[in-house]
């Protein structure tokens, strides 16, 4: 797909789009039940309670037992979903998933809300930037990052179209608009966003929006850049990633993320072993992030459209002395 140079901003944020997506699945599907963690406001998981109070359940701050109690209505064959901030998720509870949950591949799906700096005013205590690597690595999870409303509602279908756990990456603040209604998100799959021949960069979730910037910037210079969306990241679309990287030469990948482990490691390791190209990964570099302005913090921490285009210019630089067009 292409997607516009001049977006439209948003009018809720991918935690608000999944859980409207709950309760228009809740509509088709009476068999799932939703289990909450405390912030059933700040999910907007309320919105599936108040249409099916039957079928919701606040259990309050407490992860693991959240967890712990959909495994156990989730070994009974019954769908659960389970929502709350990522940080808590992933680290208090990471242990229950892992065992209760993805050891016996059971059917539970997960709304994890203010996924990276994206959190920004909240601090680091709620900046999830450990979930990707956190949640990609454990056996039998998926993951899916969406970046716009649009693709977050879909994310819920596409969580129930698989049997066993679902990881949904989500975030605190609207953005922009950017897919169209007929769009599908299948697992594995990407979106071109942009075509080029220069330069690949990848992104996923906000921060495709900081690649599709960057890609306008490089386009005003002569540089024509692939922009992939990397919504789902487990599994990915390894076939997409090859195709443009085997095209363009160099790649760069961004993400609101720790840089270590992140996308960009995979990506990287993908391209040592089949194509090897000049790479650039930016993400947080072994660091924690602070509270402020969720622009001041992706520019700080590098990750902003303009270290994507120096990023890019220096991979393609990188071609050049190697030999590549």
């Amino acid at each position: 797909m292409s997607a516009s140079t001049a977006l439209k901003p948003a009018s809720v944020p991918t935690r608000r789009a999944f859980s409207d997506g709950l309760v228009e699945y809740g509509r088709k599907d009476p068999d799932f039940w939703v289990l909450e963690s405390d912030i059933g406001k700040s999910t907007y998981t309320y919105l599936f309670g108040d249409e099916f109070p039957e079928r919701y359940f606040n259990l309050g701050i407490a992860e693991i037992g959240l967890f712990a109690t959909a495994a156990g209505i989730a070994s009974s064959g019954r769908p659960v979903v389970c929502a709350g901030y990522g940080v808590f998720i992933t680290m208090r509870a990471v242990e229950a998933i892992r065992s209760f949950i993805c050891y016996p591949n059971l059917n539970v799906k997960i709304l994890s809300s203010h996924g990276g700096i994206t959190a920004a005013i909240d601090g680091v205590t709620h900046q999830a930037t450990e979930d990707i690597a956190t949640m990609s690595q454990i056996p039998n999870m998926r993951v899916l990052c969406p970046s716009d409303p649009v693709s977050a509602r879909k994310c819920v279908e596409t969580s129930f179209s698989v049997e066993g756990p679902v990881f949904n990456r989500l975030m605190r603040d609207p953005l922009f608009d950017l897919y169209d209604e007929n769009e599908t998100f299948p697992f594995g799959g990407s979106k071109l966003l942009r075509d080029g021949g220069d330069v690949t960069i990848v992104s996923y979730g906000d921060i495709v929006f900081e690649a599709l910037a960057a890609a306008d910037e490089l386009a005003a210079t002569g540089i024509r850049a692939d922009v992939i969306d990397l919504y789902s990241i487990k599994p990915y679309d390894r076939e997409a990633v090859i195709r443009s990287v085997r095209k363009t030469g160099a790649l760069v990948v961004a993400e609101n993320h720790q840089a270590k482990n992140g996308v960009g490691y995979e990506l990287a390791h993908l391209c040592l072993t089949e194509h090897p190209v000049p790479f650039a990964g930016l993400g947080l570099k072994d660091t924690f992030a602070e509270s402020g302005s969720y622009q001041k913090l992706i520019e700080k921490y590098g990750i902003s459209a303009r270290h994507i285009v120096a990023a890019a210019k220096t991979v393609i630089e990188k071609k050049k002395t190697r030999g590549g067009k």
